[in-house]
This record gives structure tokens, C-alpha cells and sequence, in this order.
């Protein structure tokens, strides 16, 4: 398990986390949303070390990510940033295969090849394998990055936002790909997400930060109500029971 205690984060003067404590179960797909600046990017990133902590820590699996060496947390922990853009042309695999690095070194073995290959094939990049990412739509470069996180194959997978560029039938299709990779690869899969509807309809748990704290958690039937949702977001919100899901309307 993801284990958080007191950890915050500022710039200045403005507190972006605050203080948060918070314990991320093992095992299925954890969301976190929240309000825009709720501080829910800035947490994933201490979480992965990509940011330093001002205050608290995280253990993973009762590793201190703050002192533990980049090689042993990169096969334990990986991440997908809100932000991935490359300056080099890579071709998809050549992306992909950068998953492997923690074990390869950049000299890649057949058992490195062998995940790289797996990874593309369920994110059905097959045809798009050679491809440069520049050539490709802002939803196939999505897919690429994901099955680049894929093969790293750590236990714990972030991602920060994966549904950027994608449209609807690309976004179910990557939340269904997360869910199901939690469960077919024993994953732990944590995701910040600003579809309500989509936390609701693919998690096992939904953490909520609000104002850089830490602000409720439980299972979508505990979050995804409406006098819940209007506290949340100070927006009134109408939830309709559709085949088991919990679906929130806002318009």
C-alpha cells in the first residue's frame, strides 16, 4: 500500500497540499478528484518523487520514496505525467522500450522486447509501432505513453490526468484498459480523474482533495451523491442510478 502522512507542499506562500495523511489501498483503481488547484497533480508527483516534499512522507510498501535509490523505486512505482512532452522523435516502440530502462539500461534483452511487445499489443498499437509520435493523433501518443508505464511493470501505476486529448470512445476505452489491467496484472492503479462519471463507473476507491487537503474517501457509492458532489464542487448535482453505476448531472 501507498502510506501518506503529513504531507505538504507550498510555493511561497500559497500552500498547494496541505498537510495530507492518507492511506492508498493495494490492489484496483483509486481516483482522486477534486476541484481545480485542489492539489491533486501536485500529490501524485510527491508521491513519485518528482517533486520534493516540504513536509511528511510516503512509504510504498514501506519504502521511504524519499530515500530510496531511483533504481529499486522504478521497478516498484511508475508514473504518467499530465504533461509528456519529448523533444527527441521516437518512434512508438522506441518509447515504449524506455519502460524497460530500470532493467535494461538501455540495452535491451529478450525478455525486455518481449514485455515491450506485450505492452503495445494490448494497447492495440500494432499498426502503429514504427510510427513516429509526431505522426500521431493526440490520443494515439496517449496510448503510447500509457503502454510505455505498462511496461515498466511496477506494482503501483500512476497516472496524472490519462484522458487529456482523448475522446469519448478513447476515453472509455483507456478507463476500461486501467481498470483491467489492475485486475488482469494484479496492479495498483491510482488515477486522477475529472470525469465524475468515469470515478464512478471504474473505481474501487475514490479520494477526494478540496483546498489541498485531504477532503473525504470511500467507495463511489460513498462519494458519488449528489449533497456530497454540490458540497464538493459548490455546483448542484442530480445522481440517477443507471445499470448499477452511480451517473452525477450537473448542466
Amino acid at each position: 500500500m501507498i502510506e501518506i502522512a503529513g504531507v505538504s507542499k507550498s510555493y511561497g506562500k500559497s500552500v498547494v497540499v496541505d498537510g495530507v495523511t492518507l492511506t492508498l489501498p493495494k490492489g484496483g483503481l483509486t481516483s482522486i478528484i477534486g476541484p481545480n488547484g485542489a492539489g491533486k497533480s501536485t500529490l501524485m508527483s510527491m508521491i513519485a518523487r518528482l517533486l520534493p516534499m516540504d513536509a511528511g512522507s510516503v512509504m510504498v510498501d514501506g519504502l521511504d520514496v524519499a530515500h530510496t535509490s531511483g533504481d529499486v523505486l522504478a521497478k516498484r512505482l511508475s508514473i504518467l505525467k499530465q504533461d509528456n512532452h519529448l523533444t527527441a522523435r521516437l518512434t512508438v516502440t522506441d518509447l515504449v522500450t524506455f519502460g524497460r530502462y530500470p532493467y535494461s539500461k538501455g540495452r535491451p534483452t529478450l525478455e525486455d522486447r518481449g514485455h515491450v511487445e506485450r505492452a503495445i499489443a494490448y494497447l492495440g498499437l500494432g499498426d502503429l509501432e514504427h510510427r513516429f509520435l509526431d505522426e500521431l493523433s493526440g490520443g494515439q501518443r496517449q496510448r503510447a505513453f500509457v503502454a510505455m508505464v505498462l511496461c515498466q511493470d511496477t506494482d503501483y501505476m500512476l497516472f496524472d490526468e490519462p484522458l487529456n486529448n482523448l475522446d469519448i470512445s478513447h476515453s472509455v476505452s483507456m478507463m476500461k484498459l486501467l481498470r483491467n489491467s489492475a485486475r488482469d496484472f494484479g496492479k495498483t492503479v491510482v488515477v486522477v480523474l475529472h470525469d465524475i462519471n468515469f470515478a464512478s463507473c471504474y473505481s474501487d476507491h475514490i479520494v477526494v482533495m478540496r483546498d489541498g487537503k485531504l477532503h473525504l474517501q470511500g467507495t463511489p457509492s460513498d462519494i458519488v451523491r449528489e449533497e456530497v458532489l454540490s458540497d464538493i464542487y459548490a455546483t448542484e448535482f442530480r445522481v440517477h442510478e443507471l445499470d448499477g453505476n452511480r451517473i452525477a448531472t450537473f448542466y
